[in-house]
């Protein structure tokens, strides 16, 4: 089991409306335990502070936010993870992206980014239902293997 923690960042949902959490939940397969959901507002520390707990004190496998990758002076979830990372791990980001751009050229506008911090992979998805599924789908097969690789696995 892939121990997974879903952070929403937005200032308006609640558990009750965030749609794009909700859309995570339903992708993930039997292989992934689902330990924290939890919503934050466009706040750098306190996106930080919920990576860190995830990572550190939950031990999370994988940590997967939504929203905060666009453009407006709230959105700040990728420079955040850069905060708490110790790793880059571009290629899944761009992987997301250029996915996306068959379905839309928006998809070019998300700065969601994906890193390492020790042993936990972090993803930064779109804040959209429809971007968070898609870009979800685009990589959810390659996770398996890079948790794998994380925890001394072979390529």
């Amino acid at each position: 089991m892939i121990k997974t923690a879903i952070l929403t960042v937005s200032s308006t949902r609640t558990e009750k409306n965030d749609e794009s959490g909700k859309v995570l939940k339903e992708i993930l397969t039997d292989d992934f335990e689902i330990i924290e959901y939890d919503i934050v507002s466009d706040n750098e520390n306190s996106i930080i502070e919920q990576l860190n707990f995830y990572c550190d004190s939950q031990k999370a496998d994988l940590v997967l936010t939504n929203g905060g990758t666009g453009f407006s002076e709230s959105d700040i979830t990728p420079e955040a993870t850069i905060k708490v990372a110790d790793k880059i791990v571009p290629g899944i980001s761009e992987l997301i992206r250029a996915e996306g751009i068959k379905i839309t050229k928006r998809a070019a506008l998300s700065r969601g980014i994906s890193a390492l911090k020790e042993t936990t992979l972090i993803i930064n998805l779109p804040g959209s239902p429809k971007g968070a599924k898609e870009s979800l789908e685009a990589i959810i097969d390659l996770i398996p293997h890079a948790i794998k690789m994380i925890n001394g696995g072979g390529h």
